[in-house]
């Protein structure tokens, strides 16, 4: 399955339109643009498309429209990922922008993986309407409803109240303090976790980088250590190079002496490298 996929890859140059077309007929959706897509619920519920019952839908909220609200949605899809070992960094900073270009790539990114996932095929079993209505939606819905009821209720205790329009706007701006503040703890808890996982890559490709230069150098060792070539000028130059002890000094200029001391008993016909 696709989860490290280079920007040069194929999956990076599906257009828009296709995009669309993709989320609008797996999810039964009517999206026109990919950024309204940035909430991360779409995300969420292709995850739960692919791997049924893995998805906590009713933590998905369909109605995300302030950046806290968002951040939650990506916060269930990033534990998604975690528990299926995907190892991709989400950019929420730049996706609860709604910015197209950052949010396109990303769903590149999905279509690209959920492909790869039993070759793509549709689970035609999946109600994607079904299990939207029974996730964030519904009980959003029955959320506002309550909170409708219980103002009204309020009101009609205390018609007119001063005092109480006062308390409610103090609570509001309480309540607005407090989501700053969950935002900003929870972006810095996502970048915490987004830069931990980059240094994760940036050390298994140095590993890889390391390794691939090491095999090189083992097959030089090799070549220059076969019978009809290890006494030759050239390959006790090259071991010289490999086994030379002193890390703060260059062996190049001994074994270019050695290789210009080969030309030279090839010019004069004596050699000194046996003395």
């Amino acid at each position: 399955m696709a989860t490290n996929i280079g920007m040069m890859d194929s999956a990076y140059f599906v257009g828009r339109n296709e995009i669309l077309s993709w989320i609008n007929a797996r999810l039964q959706l009517n999206l026109s643009r990919v950024e309204e897509a940035a909430s991360g619920a779409v995300q969420c519920q292709m995850m739960d498309m692919v791997y049924p019952g893995v998805v906590p839908m009713h933590k998905v909220n369909f109605d995300a429209k302030t950046e806290y609200d968002m951040i939650q949605n990506y916060k269930v899809l990033q534990d998604v990922f975690n528990k299926l070992k995907i190892n991709k960094h989400i950019e929420v900073n730049k996706l609860v922008k709604g910015r197209p270009l950052d949010n396109l790539e990303f769903l590149q990114w999905l279509k690209r993986y959920c492909d790869s996932v039993n070759g793509g095929i549709m689970n035609e079993n999946y109600n994607p309407v079904e299990r939207r209505t029974k996730g964030g939606k519904e009980k959003s819905v029955k959320g506002s409803q309550k909170n409708f009821k219980s103002l009204q209720t309020n009101n009609s205790l205390n018609p007119g109240s001063c005092d109480g329009a006062k308390q409610g706007k103090s609570g509001g701006v309480e309540t607005g303090a407090n989501s700053s503040v969950e935002i900003k703890a929870l972006t810095k808890e996502y970048v915490s976790q987004f830069k931990l996982t980059d240094m994760k890559l940036s050390i298994d490709l140095l590993e890889k980088e390391r390794d691939f230069y090491f095999a090189k150098l083992r097959d030089i060792e090799i070549l220059c250590q076969t019978p009809q070539l290890e006494n030759l000028p050239m390959a006790v130059a090259i071991k010289r190079i490999l086994y030379a002890a002193d890390e703060k000094e260059s062996a190049l200029t001994e074994a270019q002496e050695i290789v210009s001391g080969s030309i030279s008993v090839e010019e004069t016909g004596f050699s000194d490298i046996d003395h």
